[in-house]
């Protein structure tokens, strides 16, 4: 031993005895001082797993052929991952635990085994396709204001597509949207959400499209992960809004998108405005000309003005140009009024236009909305059966009543 631990013999040539305390000691210190036991990886599993309400985690990490006793103190990260037999990637320190002599794994980090793997591939990928240009700011499009046929890649069935279709009822119901269905997740989404991408690159009259899928762990979203998928998003002939996972989740498909947003719903809030909205501008636009046209015939009619009383002191007996100017200026005001009154009826014309687009509007016409039972819109009368209850909006109020009978030969004989 050496440093603090002096060895040799004594005066009787017996061998130096130590204590226990300064063995113990020098394995701490020999253990402490070497760098890759210091930063230190591994991987087994759970065994022996105790919480007590110190907030400490005690455990045993295991393989076939030994264990590792563990600890991980209240202030290190990913202990919900801990549990008898789930199989975990740990980081920490060898050290000993002087005081029962016990060599000790010291853990500061804890992840279930597998989703470091995948992490480190997000990682590796990510940085690749940075490097490539793939996430420039400078090539990612405006999305556009009033877009015409909004294409929808997801899966066509579950909450995401529904979500996505009711807002945009809701909030624009002036555009088409085109469901291109897709596996979200599994061995074969990947794939699928690149054909995806195929067939709406064959489409000529798409204005944006929406990538989207719920939450889900990383291996769940894991399709919008790989480069097959980013490299498509990359080659759109439209812009794309990325919509995968919640606001927490983060996609390689997210920063190689035109634009991202935090869940699908939002996703369609972002892709269009509001007709609301929209008719507001209209009546802010209408005042704008009509001020505009005002000062501008104000303006002209004072020109006028000017140049007449410039022409009495010059030719102060001269009656016909006054009288020519005179009929000017009675023809620059009618014009104007004109110009007033054709303009307004323009802008009127198109305020009207987008009222009667409004949902409130349908409804008066006779039009209604049915409603399954859990509140969203129903399309099809294969959503419904023999008993089920369903809602009926008017424009005037709502009835509630129930499905006695289920026509769909009118669904079935469509081509």
């Amino acid at each position: 031993m050496t440093g603090n631990y002096e060895s040799g013999q004594d005066n009787s040539g017996r061998q130096t005895a130590y204590t226990v305390s300064a063995v113990a000691n020098y394995l701490k210190a020999a253990l402490e001082s070497d760098p890759r036991l210091a930063d230190l990886t591994v991987v087994g599993e759970v065994s022996g797993y105790r919480n007590p309400s110190s907030g400490h985690h005690y455990f045993a990490l295991r393989d076939e052929q030994s264990v590792l006793r563990s600890v991980m103190f209240r202030s290190g990260r990913g202990g919900q991952f801990l549990a008898d037999g789930t199989q975990v990637i740990c980081h920490g320190r060898i050290s000993m635990y002087t005081a029962r002599g016990d060599l000790q794994y010291y853990v500061d980090q804890v992840e279930p085994d597998g989703v470091g793997a995948l992490q480190q591939a997000y990682e590796e990928m990510r940085k690749r396709l940075e490097a490539e240009g793939l996430f420039e700011l400078d090539r990612k499009r405006p999305l556009p204001e009033l877009p015409a046929k909004i294409a929808v890649i997801t899966s066509p069935t579950g909450a995401v597509i529904q979500d996505i279709l009711n807002v945009l009822t809701r909030r624009y119901p002036l555009a088409e949207i085109i469901l291109i269905p897709t596996s979200v997740q599994g061995e074969k989404a990947a794939p699928e959400i690149v054909q995806a991408f195929q067939a709406l690159n064959a489409l000529d009259d798409i204005d944006v499209a929406i990538v989207a899928r719920g939450g889900g762990s990383l291996e769940d979203l894991w399709s919008f992960n790989e480069e097959i998928v980013a490299r498509a998003i990359f080659a759109s002939n439209v812009p794309v809004i990325s919509a995968v996972g919640h606001e927490t989740d983060t996609t390689i498909a997210d920063y190689v998108a035109d634009r991202r947003a935090p869940t699908p719903s939002a996703a369609a809030e972002i892709v269009a405005p509001d007709v609301r909205d929209l008719g507001g501008y209209v009546t802010g636009y209408v005042a704008r000309i009509d001020d505009l046209i005002s000062r501008t015939v104000r303006d002209s009619r004072s020109q006028f003005e000017m140049a007449v009383d410039r022409m009495n002191l010059r030719v102060p007996d001269t009656t016909q140009p006054r009288q020519r100017i005179d009929d000017l200026l009675t023809r620059a005001r009618l014009a104007g009024q004109r110009m007033v009154e054709s303009s307004k009826l323009r802008l009127q014309t198109v305020e009207a236009s987008l009222n009667a687009l409004g949902p409130e509007k349908i409804l008066g016409r006779g039009y209604t909305i049915t409603r399954l039972a859990d509140g969203s819109a129903a399309t099809s009368a294969s959503q419904f059966s023999s008993g089920d209850k369903l809602g009926v909006t008017f424009a005037d109020g709502s009835v509630e009543t129930t499905v006695d009978e289920v026509d769909a030969t009118a669904e079935a004989s469509d081509p």
